[in-house]
């Protein structure tokens, strides 16, 4: 029986998050034992050349992109670094599941920021359930507490960072693949490690530090091309609510890799954030319905 487009997005998304969770189990792994800087480097090497192998498959080094575009990729380059930086930090230094679930609040403020910036309506709904979703996240730092972590508000610029990233990447031209995007990324954040990399102690590298850091590079490989390909089969009202197995991914892995288990309060917040962003997704899939005449999402 040929499974649906639905179904076949749904596995893509669920693909695609796993691959992300496992890459940052790899990297944290090596927390302590390697220098960060090192570590993007390391990995940003192999990941270019992969995406450079698959960018010339697909012919997307051909492209060329809109004078427009070139401002609007600095920025988005300037947010991953940002947000690679920010994220592993905190992933470093906090429980994984803790820093995947304030990550879970970027549908909601990516709807936010699209509301402030870029004037696309909000409805109360969705301005009610942003909000609920951010005492959800507050519930998830707990700012002011005992059990209160600095490096949360890492995880939380990392957010800030990722919206950023993500809506300079909506504003590019529809004709400017994806894989091209990603490789001009990839080479741009390679490129500023590398050189902040030169002012750190390099640490020595055994054999299970060398096979993290390939493990981490293919599976964030496989993440990118997972998200690509889920832009192009089935709905996206109903692939997106699959991106929340990542959270299920992180308590798993942060339970049997580190020996992690979120606090109840976590948990709680995370079930706020989680059900917030349906929510969302939700309204947003039925403003969509409403307006045919919109333009559909674009498929590169």
């Amino acid at each position: 029986m040929t499974r649906s487009d639905n179904l076949t997005g749904a596995l893509l998304m669920m693909a695609s998050m796993a691959c992300f969770t496992f890459n940052d189990t790899a990297m944290k792994a090596m927390a302590g034992d390697v220098p960060l800087f090192q570590l993007l480097l390391l990995r940003g090497l192999i990941t270019t050349v992969l995406v450079a192998v698959i960018a010339w498959r697909m012919g997307a080094l051909r492209a060329r992109l809109p004078r427009r575009d070139w401002g609007l990729m600095a920025l988005r380059t300037a947010a991953e670094v940002g947000a690679a930086y920010f994220f592993l930090t905190a992933l470093f230094n906090m429980p994984l599941a803790n820093v995947t679930a304030i990550l879970q609040a970027l549908p909601l403020t990516i709807t936010l920021a699209a509301a402030l910036f870029l004037r696309e309506p909000v409805g109360w709904r969705r301005m009610v359930a942003i909000l609920v979703g951010f005492a959800g996240v507050l519930m998830i730092v707990r700012p002011g507490t005992d059990d209160f972590n600095f490096y949360a508000v890492y995880a939380l610029l990392a957010v800030g960072c990722v919206t950023v990233r993500d809506l300079s990447t909506r504003r590019l031209s529809k004709d400017t693949p994806s894989m091209f995007v990603t490789l001009l990324t990839s080479i741009a954040t390679m490129t500023i490690f590398g050189l902040l990399s030169l002012g750190v102690d390099w640490a020595p590298m055994g054999i299970r530090e060398a096979g993290l850091v390939g493990t981490a590079s293919l599976l964030i490989i496989g993440g990118y091309l997972f998200s690509i390909m889920v832009m192009r089969v089935g709905e996206i009202s109903f692939i997106a609510p699959f991106r929340y197995t990542g959270l299920l991914w992180a308590m798993l892995l942060g339970f049997v890799v580190f020996g992690e288990w979120p606090a109840t309060l976590t948990l709680l917040g995370a079930a706020i954030v989680v059900g917030s962003g349906l929510f969302t997704l939700y309204r947003e899939s039925q403003l969509g319905r409403k307006r045919p005449l919109a333009q559909p999402p674009r498929r590169h």
